[in-house]
């Protein structure tokens, strides 16, 4: 039995757009999700810091969201205010952006500085997090708009169907390589089809319809300005990660690629003979595996443009499996690379997570190597999470050894900067093959180290005995907390003083934006407010757990957003077209999905078949959020004021992105603790008796 009605209520909002409310709420919404996105890529390609603080970003953006549509009920005009700031961050970003110093010098191979250019960051995230919370603002205003002029679920179901194509049209962009001249396009046609009234009359109408235009298209118009001149760089190109440019030079008659990626120097792809000369510490994993003799079968995890694999071909490897996450910089070492390594008959490319080839392959390899994996980027949604991550999980050195034929060996090698790090990596490996590896340390202030690990001990060959790891040392990262560069078992205090700032400016944003009634109108949904917070981290558990079970790449990501929203989407569909069970027994479901989560870890699943893995997976994560979000569409269809309630929801989600850095203490499995304390609460304020008729 359907319980929403499909005909639009006729309300009279002063919109001047001529297209009818569904399709300006679908083109609201996904102009909202697409900026959302487009904004999280972009800055992050340009502010350095960002690369390690999207979920900044993130949040920024649900605080203006929540806004946004607290405002639509009372604001006069239409947010012209969106399109202004969005010129303007744009532009102060292009004028002052935030990359790593490396000096002038064109002689050094690897960058020695960690200092950066442009405004320092406590100056810049401020910027970027009020900016972006103005930015989303608008566009969400518009949905608001929306949302007064049709019944609850119908203005849901079509926000939904918006996220989606949002979400799908910037992915489809990420998998053609497009710069991001493409993305400010979109983003000033949709922006100029909702807010530039057609030209018509005379008089002050032309007036206020050329004002209108001016105030969209004059900031868009800069903001497209930028964007041409960074995509037109010959030495610019995009991958579905970063920014990537590159220089090619040549140093003592040696023909050079250099690569940074969002400003921070990356690698440079150098022939085999050079980096071996330079830099013999590149053989050492050769010299030291396989008590010195030629691996035969090589794996290189974190392949890049290519100069790990020249050096494995070097060395008389037979065959190379050469695994890199990005596909723009395997194409860049392709094409560019001196010794043409990917050329090479004996080398087979593949584009993957490393962790998630090694699960989909039954193969065995004489040297499995770990060649400086250092994403430089967070997983988008993931506030904690890196690409590398669970790369260096005693459970993927684990598998590793797995993997390894009998005399074989495993290592990596990468800067490392800390002492204490080295030791917590060798000390992981002394766990996962239950000897002590040897560990080669290179006399510099980035700290180099190769580690190195024989199946068995008489498989390494080592020049001195690791003296053990301290007892300041870490102990070895998990699958549940792959926070290998987290040095305590607390969040650190940068994080605590961020998250706290930005929690007051949620409380005194919200309270500016909604003219001192807010708080009052949304007091009677803090059960919404805490499904969203619930609803967030079962959203982070979806995109951390299925980052583990089928890799990090951006590809894993993006199915993992489109799933939540079609369980979302179809959450929905059963609330408007059936007699769905009562609150209570959704929460039962709801409550039986998260214990299923946890009697039934991702480690649990690692061990199924690929196919089988997939169709578990899929139920253990979106049977709790589909059963969540009847229970939201039941209640928000009967609340009395449905922008103060879908605003409650949002902010809710905000405070379930900071509540999320709660996994870097009890790691990402703990999670569903504080998501299932959240749904008690819920559940305890949800209305017993449905009082108010929907509108």
């Amino acid at each position: 039995m359907a319980v929403d009605s499909a005909t639009d209520p006729v309300v009279t909002t002063g919109w001047p757009s001529p297209f009818g409310v569904r399709t300006r709420l679908v083109a609201s919404s996904a102009l909202m999700l697409f900026v959302e996105l487009a904004l999280i890529r972009w800055t992050g390609s340009n502010v350095v810091h960002l690369s390690y603080f999207s979920n900044f970003v993130l949040l920024g953006s649900f605080l203006g969201i929540g806004i946004g549509v607290l405002r639509s009920g009372r604001a006069k005009r239409l947010p012209y205010y969106s399109p202004i700031m969005l010129g303007l961050l744009v532009l102060v970003i292009a004028w002052k952006p935030v990359t790593v110093d490396r000096g002038s010098s064109s002689s050094v191979i690897y960058f020695t500085s960690l200092n950066t250019t442009g405004p320092p960051v406590w100056v810049i995230l401020p910027i970027v997090f009020v900016a972006a919370a103005v930015v989303l603002a608008g566009p969400a205003e518009l949905v608001g708009r929306c949302f007064a002029e049709l019944p609850r679920l119908t203005a849901y179901r079509f926000d939904l169907v918006g996220s989606l194509i949002g979400i799908i049209t910037f992915t489809a962009l990420s998998f053609l390589g497009a710069p991001p001249i493409w993305w400010g396009l979109i983003v000033t046609v949709v922006f100029a089809v909702l807010m530039i009234p057609r030209a018509s009359g005379a008089g002050r109408k032309a007036v206020a319809t050329a004002l209108s235009a001016a105030m969209v298209l004059a900031p868009l118009l800069v903001m497209l300005g930028v964007l041409f001149k960074e995509s037109t760089k010959s030495d610019n190109s995009w991958s579905p990660y970063y920014k990537v440019q590159t220089k090619q030079y040549t140093w003592e008659g040696v023909p050079l690629l250099t690569i940074t990626v969002n400003g921070v120097p990356h690698q440079q792809a150098i022939p085999a003979d050079a980096r071996l000369q330079w830099e013999p510490q590149y053989g050492l994993p050769y010299e030291r595996a396989n008590a010195g003799k030629q691996p035969k079968n090589v794996l290189i995890i974190g392949a890049g443009s290519g100069s790990d694999v020249a050096i494995a071909l070097k060395k008389g490897a037979q065959h190379v499996d050469a695994v890199e996450i990005d596909p723009r910089i395997r194409d860049l070492g392709k094409a560019l690379h001196p010794d043409r390594p990917y050329q090479d008959p004996r080398v087979s490319s593949h584009i993957d997570d490393g962790r998630a080839f090694l699960s989909r392959t039954d193969k065995k390899y004489d040297l499995i190597l770990l060649a400086l994996p250092d994403s430089l980027t967070l997983v988008n949604g993931a506030s904690s999470l890196r690409l590398e991550s669970y790369l260096f999980t005693q459970q993927a050195f684990e598998s590793a050894r797995d993997h390894l034929n009998p005399g074989g060996a495993f290592a990596m090698y990468n800067y490392y900067r800390e002492t204490w790090l080295i030791d917590r990596l060798a000390s992981t490996a002394q766990h996962a093959f239950g000897h002590k590896p040897c560990v080669d340390k290179i006399g510099d202030g980035l700290q180099q180290a190769v580690v190195t690990v024989g199946l068995t001990e008489q498989d390494q060959n080592c020049s001195a005995e690791w003296a053990g790891a301290t007892a300041e040392t870490p102990p070895p990262a998990t699958d549940n907390r792959p926070f290998l560069y987290l040095f305590t078992d607390r969040i650190p205090s940068l994080y605590l003083v961020t998250l706290g700032l930005i929690l007051v400016a949620g409380l005194v944003g919200v309270g500016i934006a909604g003219g001192g009634s807010s708080y009052r109108r949304m007091r009677p949904y803090a059960d919404l407010f805490l499904l969203g917070a619930g609803f967030m981290l079962l959203e982070t558990k979806s995109i951390t757990g299925f980052a583990l079970l089928f890799g990090t790449t951006w590809v894993v990501n993006a199915i993992v957003f489109a799933g939540v929203l079609v369980a979302v989407l179809a959450a929905v569909e059963v609330t408007r077209r059936f007699k769905t069970p009562p609150i209570k027994a959704m929460f039962a479901i709801l409550f039986g999905g998260l214990a299923l989560s946890w009697v039934f870890p991702d480690s649990w699943l690692l061990s199924m078949p690929v196919g089988l893995r997939a169709l578990v997976a899929v139920l253990i994560a979106f049977l709790p959020i589909f059963a969540a979000n009847v229970i939201f569409a039941k209640r928000f269809t009967d609340t009395a004021d449905g922008t103060a309630s879908f605003g409650a929801n949002l902010l809710g989600a905000m405070l379930g992105g900071c509540l999320e850095y709660a996994a870097l203490i009890i790691g990402f499995h703990g999670l569903l603790i504080i998501a299932a304390l959240l749904y008690v609460g819920a559940f305890v304020l949800t209305p017993k008796v449905r009082a108010v008729t929907r509108s």
